[in-house]
């Protein structure tokens, strides 16, 4: 059947959005109810939850029933659509999270092999000896970068240099200081 031919429940349709007309809303209701109610159950809904969920679409049918076009679907297709949206917001709200206690995120963390402290204090020291081999206004700026995690222009400030000095000395400090622990490996 053409979409735009006569359909008896395009005609409710109409009706019920041109006059509000209760007569024409019950006889759609009589008809696509049940039938709505039963596609919610076979999607997975509980029979309680289909009910409560059909009672919803039919709600949304009557509101929006001047948001109807027959040119563009038929009523069942419409109606339908609008059961299957209302069946995915209600998926979404009632959605909760599962914990897989297979989930790495979920374990704690592996302990650190008994040689990681070692190979640390042995980095720290390479790193103090490749500092204490910076000339002293380098190893000055590279400690107030990061151990006191000042900014270049908070660290221009405190040593009254431009700002493009700091940046400068910075990077001969940290290209020295690349060179030193390369050496050491």
């Amino acid at each position: 059947m053409n979409r735009t031919e006569s359909d008896p429940f395009a005609e409710l349709m109409d009706r019920i959005a041109r006059h509000g007309d209760r007569a024409a809303y019950a006889a759609l209701f009589d008809h696509y109810a049940p039938r709505v109610k039963g596609y919610l159950a076979r999607l997975g809904l509980e029979p309680a939850r289909a009910e409560d969920l059909t009672q919803e679409v039919m709600v949304a049918v009557w509101r929006k029933a001047g948001s109807f076009d027959r040119s563009k679907a038929s009523v069942s297709t419409w109606i339908f659509r609008i059961a299957r949206n209302r069946r995915i917001d209600l998926f979404r709200r009632e959605r909760t999270a599962t914990l897989d206690p297979d989930d790495p995120q979920l374990s704690p963390e592996a302990l650190p092999p008994p040689d990681a402290g070692l190979e640390a204090q042995q980095r720290e020291a390479q790193v103090a000896l490749a500092l204490a081999d910076l000339p002293p206004e380098q190893r000055e700026m590279v400690r107030a970068a990061f151990y006191e995690d000042l900014t270049h222009s908070e660290i221009a400030e405190r040593f009254g240099l431009a700002l493009g000095t700091v940046k400068s000395r910075l990077r001969l400090a940290f290209e020295k200081l690349r060179r030193g622990l390369e050496a050491a490996r």
